[in-house]
């Protein structure tokens, strides 16, 4: 299968990174998982992701903390960030899309919708 592209999955919880993993590693992407904000920021000097997968509650940081930290950043502002969040109460996806995301997926994840919807934010045009 020909790779898809590079995701970076921003994820503390096991399971749920097991999960996401293991969807986008059969879709053909190449996943490089980073569980805290400090390990994401330990990526930043490699080459840029396609699309970042970012839980918004991480311990020792906010992921609304790490999307400035990566809009900061000169050759990720282009770089899709989605917030993949177990926070789904009014006004969190709008705060998320104002703070710098380029979207929104909730946990649970739907294991129907998510590659597609990964696929979209993957092939997005630049910001």
């Amino acid at each position: 299968m020909t790779a898809a592209g590079r995701v970076w999955v921003v994820e503390d919880n096991d399971q749920n990174f097991e999960l996401v993993d293991f969807l986008l590693e059969e879709a053909g992407y190449r996943v490089t998982r980073a569980r805290d904000g400090g390990e994401l920021v330990r990526l930043l000097p490699g080459d840029a992701p396609d699309l970042v997968l970012l839980d918004m509650h991480l311990p020792g940081g906010s992921g609304l903390d790490l999307v400035a930290t990566l809009r900061a950043e000169p050759r990720f502002r282009r770089v899709p960030v989605v917030a993949l969040t177990a926070h789904a109460m009014a006004g969190d996806r709008e705060r998320f899309l104002a703070a710098g995301c380029d979207g929104y997926l909730s946990k649970p994840i739907d294991t129907a919708r998510f590659l597609s919807e990964v696929a979209v934010f993957a092939s997005k045009e630049p910001r």
